[in-house]
């Protein structure tokens, strides 16, 4: 997303559109001479330095550093241009400058001097890391190749210079790509197939426009019933400009037009919470279950759109299916009526025991989606984050489908909702002569077999084969190494092996549990540190970008990773093509002159007009507004003219792309790729709980960390505490009263957790906040007493994306410790 991206919509509101604003109480951040940060001290008293908190929640908020001294004194966030319009700070942000000036803030280069995983380092020189980092290099790309580079997944920073490691990489021989992410690894890989993937054919699926889903604006203005599945912006996306604010306008739109909100989560997550009414229990996992008879209920009830899936879709009845499955029972509605498949007619009846829902209940919910008039039906990124998440977030997705209510005022297409459509500044440069992609959940398999992976057994893209193990990991603001990752002990296991892969570079700001596992390990600077440029975040529905600083000095010896890289492509002999003659502040000038010139196109880009460089320098920070969006209007407003990227054009339900895949990949006895999609517990799903682990479990994010970003903030902490919800009735069997400190145990691991209990979760399952930091003896017992839940999780990529779907998919028992 911190690529320059600008799609063809016409999306921006124009009026009242310069927001560039004036920082606060009449003093502005000089220019020049903050390019320094050595010159910083220099201000006067309260100098105002702009910049934001640049983490993965989705929103890049933004910050006024009150600097005093050359140290930031305290923070304030966006007051400025209208109330209803400012990127506001939520609690985690303001408490930034808890980290910024953390006495556990890493400051030093160091090498590794006792196993890996162990958290024993040395001091270096940076002479002596940037030779070694080079050498290392050098000898990998010689000896094994390209494919045995790999840029790991990291998002703890995001800011227009972040790649300066890929360009690095591509110029020195290429990496292995990351393929997908984290977040929505199993929708990215599964949802193109049916909403297309191919562009020279038509559009293509991704889950970060809005082109693909609508947005929450949108919802506000015209929709009478707002469905979320999974969907929580006020515990993710919190901030004053992002979907958490959209969402509040959008519920008090839908009830002033006498419409509701229907919440369906496996707890009561903060965006029901104090809206009791809208919270709809249902058991972790099933989610597919329950769109199954909703639309069993609407064909029943002769709800169906006959017409529209008759002209937009493929797959839905016989008289749709392509001419290889006609006449065999294959379609979407003989697996709904029980005519095909498994023979069994979807009722209700049928979905209430695997759902937890009452079937009366569900039969209320498919009335009034049967009589809404624009429903707004919603997925947040947790339902597809599970075994079968594949077959469930298309099965979300349906439940409009089938109703025709899509592409139409105040509807959606089932995806959460839509994200900005540009970005007007993009990120520093590079193109990697290397085309493998390597889904991200792949990487530990990589490392510890990847010469045996293929595009056939392995999601592999780009290349038919992987041909070597990762040797060189490269870590740059990220925790995916372990914490992040799944099966924490195994990953523990294969890291620590220092014949697998030979050399792991981390760059990071504080010693993550990822960091300890480090070769070389760098001290990065904070975005605050030095000049920062970004844009809005990706689930903040508006455009802007911010400019500013440094606040103050970094401490000890961290360096800018741009001027560190550039050091390192001195050693490899490139250095002149890597930096192209440009200092790091150069390339921030650059970019966001670049970026206005785009933006103030009339055909290519939108006609806006940003501020020059100079006044940007002084203002700080230009926002505008976006226009709603509606998901796939243009391909309901003219099909043929808007063909969607798929084989046929159309909405495939029935992909013949899926149902080839799914003959012709390796795949395991008990994996399973549908054509249409359906119901699949999963392993670990329904159905897999034993008398050893009784509980299903869940992972869901927590409003104190951003992912495990903020996760070693003591005050954060002590407002949010780490905590298993587990529902009365199964602590009461179990002895476990609030407050008490209890042992979790699946298949994978053991942690000690304290037990928050509460009614806000359904019977039969926990949940764990995930993003905690992992704290156990790795050489002892390995009970993780930090409360991580990838201690908990297996690792076992799923059948179609290779993804993290074991991240919701547990099975569990709880014993007061």
């Amino acid at each position: 997303m911190t690529e320059q991206s600008m799609s063809r919509r016409s999306f921006v509101k124009t009026s009242g559109a310069l927001a560039g604003l004036a920082a606060a109480g009449g003093t502005a951040v000089a220019s020049q001479e903050l390019f320094s940060a050595g010159e910083a001290h220099a201000a006067d008293a309260d100098t105002i330095a702009w910049s934001q908190c640049n983490v993965n929640c989705g929103g890049n908020c933004i910050f006024q550093w009150h600097v005093r001294d050359g140290k930031v004194a305290y923070m304030e966030t966006d007051n400025t241009g209208d109330a209803d319009f400012q990127a506001r700070a939520c609690l985690r942000g303001r408490s930034m400058r808890r980290w910024l000036n953390n006495a556990d803030r890493l400051m030093y280069p160091m090498k590794r001097v006792g196993k890996r995983g162990e958290g024993k380092f040395e001091r270096i020189s940076w002479d002596e890391a940037i030779q070694t980092i080079a050498d290392q290099l050098e000898y990998t790309y010689k000896t094994y190749g390209p494919n045995s580079i790999y840029i790991m997944n990291g998002t703890g920073t995001y800011f227009s210079m972040s790649k300066v490691g890929h360009r690095l990489l591509s110029l020195a021989g290429g990496y292995v790509s990351k393929l997908y992410d984290y977040s929505t690894h199993q929708l990215s890989a599964a949802m193109p197939y049916m909403f297309g993937f191919d562009e020279e054919l038509g559009s293509v699926f991704s889950p970060y426009d809005n082109v693909n889903a609508s947005s929450f604006t949108e919802a506000e203005q015209h929709s009478d019933l707002i469905v979320m599945f999974g969907n929580s912006p006020a515990d993710t996306r919190m901030g004053g400009a992002n979907a958490t604010w959209d969402f509040a306008r959008a519920r008090e739109g839908v009830k002033s037009r006498g419409g509701k909100v229907v919440n369906i989560d496996y707890r009561m997550n903060e965006s029901a919470s104090g809206h009791a009414d809208e919270w709809l229990p249902i058991r972790t996992g099933t989610d597919a279950a329950l769109c199954a008879a909703l639309i069993h209920e609407f064909i029943k009830d002769g709800k169906a759109d006959l017409n529209f899936l008759h002209t937009y879709c493929v797959g839905f009845d016989e008289e749709t299916m392509p001419e290889s499955a006609k006449g065999k029972n294959k379609s979407f509605y003989a697996y709904i009526m029980g005519e095909g498949y498994d023979m069994v007619e979807k009722t209700p009846e049928w979905a209430a025991p695997i759902t937890q829902i009452p079937a009366s209940r569900i039969r209320e919910l498919a009335k009034d989606l049967e009589s809404a008039k624009a429903p707004f039906v919603c997925q947040g990124w947790g339902p597809q984050r599970h075994s079968n998440g594949e077959d469930t977030s298309r099965m979300i997705s349906m439940v409009p489908v089938v109703l025709g209510q899509i592409g139409l005022p105040g509807t959606n297409t089932g995806q959460r909702e839509a994200e900005p459509p540009v970005y007007l500044v993009g990120n520093i440069p590079f193109k990697n002569p290397n085309k493998t992609q390597l889904p991200v959940y792949q990487y530990l398999n990589a490392v510890d077999h990847g010469k045996k992976m293929t595009a056939l057994n392995s999601g592999i893209l780009g290349a038919d084969e992987l041909g070597t193990d990762l040797k060189f990991l490269w870590n740059f603001a990220g925790n995916c190494l372990t914490n992040q990752h799944g099966d924490v002990n195994k990953t523990h296991e294969i890291l620590a092996d220092e014949s697998k892969c030979e050399f792991i570079l981390v760059w990071d700001t504080v010693m993550t549990d990822s960091a300890k596992y480090a070769d070389i390990l760098l001290p990065d600077m904070m975005r605050s540190e030095v000049l920062n440029m970004q844009t809005q975040g990706y689930s903040e529905y508006y455009t802007g970008v911010t400019v500013g600083g440094p606040a103050q000095e970094a401490p000890g010896e961290c360096r800018n990773s741009y001027d560190v890289c550039a050091d390192i492509a001195e050693k490899l002999g490139f250095r002149d093509e890597y930096t192209e003659g440009r200092s790091y502040e150069e390339w921030v000038e650059y970019l966001y002159n670049k970026g206005r010139d785009a933006a103030a196109d009339p055909v290519e880009g939108y006609g806006i007009n940003m501020p020059t460089w100079d006044q940007i320098r002084k203002d700080g920070v230009f926002k505008m507004e976006c226009e709603p969006a509606i998901g796939l209007e243009d391909f309901r407003n003219d099909p043929v003219a808007n063909p969607l990227g798929t084989p046929s054009g159309k909405i495939e339900i029935y992909s013949e792309t899926l149902a080839t895949i799914a003959e012709t990949w390796e795949l395991e006895e008990d994996e399973e790729i549908h054509a249409i999609p359906m119901f699949w517990a999963g392993p670990e799903g329904y159905g897999s709980v034993t008398s050893e682990y009784p509980l299903y479990c869940s992972g869901f994010h927590y409003k104190s960390r951003t992912h495990s970003s903020f996760g070693f903030i003591e005050e954060l902490k002590q407002a949010c505490r780490q905590q298993m919800w587990i529902n009365p009735i199964d602590a009461e069997s179990r002895g476990i009263a609030n407050g008490d400190m209890c042992l979790v145990s699946s298949p994978a691991g053991k942690m000690q957790i304290e037990a928050k209990v509460t009614e806000r979760i359904i019977p039969g399952t926990i949940g764990i906040p995930q993003g905690a930091w992992h704290d156990a003896d790795m050489d002892g017992d390995k009970i993780d007493k930090g409360g991580c839940v990838n201690t908990l999780t297996t690792y076992r990529p799923t059948p179609l994306a290779k993804g993290n779907g074991p991240a919701h998919s547990i099975i569990a028992q709880v014993a007061k410790a």
